[in-house]
């Protein structure tokens, strides 16, 4: 007769095995996907720049000319313009921002100039030595708007895709391998390349989806070069039920349109005094304009959220708060583990400004997308970990929070996460608030899985550490209140104090599990129950509920591995941590991105 663990674990990975066998990507309903982004306002297409004619491509002025004209210009009027585009109205300074980071996959758009005394070579790009000249993002889209010659042969549009790069560039270059490089480099390509040689690679490479799907991204991002003047909707309506106008719209004796056209003119013409000065009244007019319905004080918030990059900030802070807590959980220095809980209380401080600030300008609580689940998850772990330290005097979790908020926020800002400039929700996530509290309650306990994976990862380096160095002497910090001991491990056995730290970090371990097991439960719970709002049922076997029931029991198998197993269970509990924490990323990322179905819209 089989023993009841040995019968329950089996019961429970037949359980796991069925529900994956039948869960099956689902048809989402209409209004389960994001709104479809329009970097160009379309309807707005044919209208005339109201900034005048643009000036002839041969007519560009040189690198240094334009940059020294940048550098000039005073752009803090305009930077808090307010503008209708895509869905919602935000600020011009936003809008650079969105449209360079579309275009050239940079926060900023740079040009390279040689530093050698030497010149361009037929490529564009100095053979030798480079220096990179960056530019205001706000000041590439009114370039972009006024003189979209100056970049038809420069290295501005992103080209993720390397075989797709490599093709334009052989192209472009066929006896020039150095260029190739030089360019490759870059990870951009021109809009000349494209015009050129457009067509050509598109009818070679139409059978392969990556090609197509590259080549896709580049006529959105031509479109973005030759019709930013479109994104020009920044005159208020007369009433809130009625839509934005565009700059051209108004009269052309009107006074916001009079300082368009000298602000076009002294663009033209590198003249920085009248430039400065057009800045400025275009900026004093436009909110003179129903005013009623000019909005105020959100305009300055964004433009704060902007500037201030709370979230990489708040990165650093939990990076730096981590070196320090680990470093004074192993030395016992208790003005280092008092600098970590400081450094960690700064960075949760960062972060939970960069949040709030960021549900405020979307008008709804920022979770719904990916990267703001990630911003929320990692928050929240890290507040759950301060506030357990706080309680238990245990500092070995403020270590666990400051290494969940610095690995979870690298990933959001410094990859290409999905979500990260402020979009319009899905429709179906505006059925019932049970969303806020579903969603709010599985990232708690995904923050939950996140602590423990850390605490578990601490807890096996510790446990084989000691198993190598068993005959070596250690001095270890007894739970981090900074008295230290110096002992020698004998024989197989562990010394007293790192058998003392061993079950500290068990006993944490584990008081966060125990938090997660539950957590997650009641998170699935209520998804159930949004579910059978937003789409009339409770549960259909989706991809992510699925993944999200077999993350649970994975937490189960923990639980019952407690009362099961007689010996090293701490031992498998941390190895079992380990493995819930890779299901959990499955369930998080793999199942968003790889994987369709209802929740495609997380």
């Amino acid at each position: 007769m089989m023993p009841k663990s040995v019968t329950f674990r089996l019961l429970v990975v037949m359980l796991a095995l069925w529900a994956v066998a039948i869960a099956r990507a689902q048809t989402a309903p209409d209004g389960n996907a994001h709104p479809r982004s329009e970097m160009v306002a379309k309807a707005a297409a044919d209208l005339p720049s109201p900034f005048g004619e643009t000036a002839p491509i041969a007519q560009a002025p040189s690198i240094q000319d334009n940059y020294a004209f940048a550098q000039g210009l005073n752009l803090e009027p305009l930077r808090s313009v307010a503008v209708w585009h895509d869905g919602r109205v935000k600020i011009l300074d936003t809008l650079g921002r969105e449209t360079v980071l579309k275009l050239t996959g940079r926060k900023n758009y740079f040009d390279v100039i040689p530093t050698d005394g030497g010149k361009p070579d037929a490529s564009g790009l100095p053979t030798g030595a480079g220096k990179k000249l960056s530019y205001d993002p706000l000041f590439t889209l009114l370039d972009l708007i006024m003189d979209p010659g100056y970049y038809y042969n420069k290295p501005l549009l992103a080209v993720d895709y390397l075989p797709l790069r490599r093709v334009f560039l052989e192209a472009a270059f066929p006896k020039n391998e150095s260029a190739q490089q030089r360019w490759l480099k870059l990870q951009r390509i021109s809009p000349e390349m494209v015009n050129n040689y457009g067509m050509k690679v598109a009818r070679e490479y139409d059978g392969e989806a990556p090609f197509r799907e590259g080549l896709g991204k580049l006529d959105q991002q031509i479109e973005m070069w030759r019709l930013s003047k479109a994104n020009l909707a920044v005159v208020a309506p007369d009433a809130a039920d009625k839509a934005w106008k565009h700059l051209a719209e108004l009269p052309a004796d009107g006074p916001a349109r009079k300082a368009a056209s000298r602000l076009g003119a002294a663009w033209k013409a590198r003249d920085i005094r009248a430039a400065n000065e057009a800045i400025a009244s275009l900026a004093a007019e436009l909110p003179k304009i129903n005013p009623g319905q000019y909005p105020t004080g959100r305009r300055d918030l964004e433009l704060t959220y902007n500037r201030a990059n709370a979230f990489e900030w708040g990165m650093w802070a939990y990076f730096l708060a981590f070196l320090t807590l680990v470093l004074g959980f192993g030395t016992g220095r208790r003005w280092l583990l008092w600098a970590g809980v400081g450094t960690l209380c700064a960075g949760i401080g960062m972060h939970a400004f960069g949040f709030v600030t960021r549900c405020l300008i979307a008008e709804r609580f920022a979770i719904q997308n990916q990267f703001e689940s990630m911003t929320g998850l990692s928050l929240f772990a890290a507040v759950v970990g301060l506030v357990i330290l706080l309680l238990k005097r245990q500092y070995l979790f403020g270590a666990a929070a400051a290494g969940v908020g610095f690995l979870v926020l690298v990933t959001a800002t410094q990859t290409a996460i999905p979500g990260q400039v402020i979009e319009r929700e899905a429709a179906i996530l505006n059925t019932s608030i049970l969303l806020k509290y579903h969603v709010t309650t599985v990232l708690v306990s995904y923050g939950l899985i996140s602590l423990g994976f850390i605490i578990s990862a601490f807890y096996l380096v510790t446990h084989y550490a000691s198993r190598l160095g068993a005959a070596a002497t250690a001095q270890v910090a007894l739970g981090g209140t900074g008295t230290t001991v110096d002992v020698k491990d004998e024989g197989d056995g562990f010394s007293p104090a790192r058998q003392k730290t061993l079950d500290e970090l068990d006993t944490a371990q584990m008081t966060v599990l125990q938090l997660a097991f539950w957590t997650l439960g009641v998170g699935i719970l209520l998804g159930a129950w949004w579910a059978d709002h937003s789409w009339g049922r409770w549960w259909a076997f989706d991809p992510k509920e699925t993944w999200a029931l077999i993350t649970w029991i994975v937490y189960l198998i923990v639980i019952h591995v407690r009362f099961a197993t007689g010996r090293n269970k701490a031992l498998v509990t941390a190895w079992l941590s380990i493995a819930g924490f890779i299901v959990m990323l499955w369930t998080y990322f793999g199942v968003n991105l790889l994987l369709p179905g209802l929740h495609a819209y997380a």
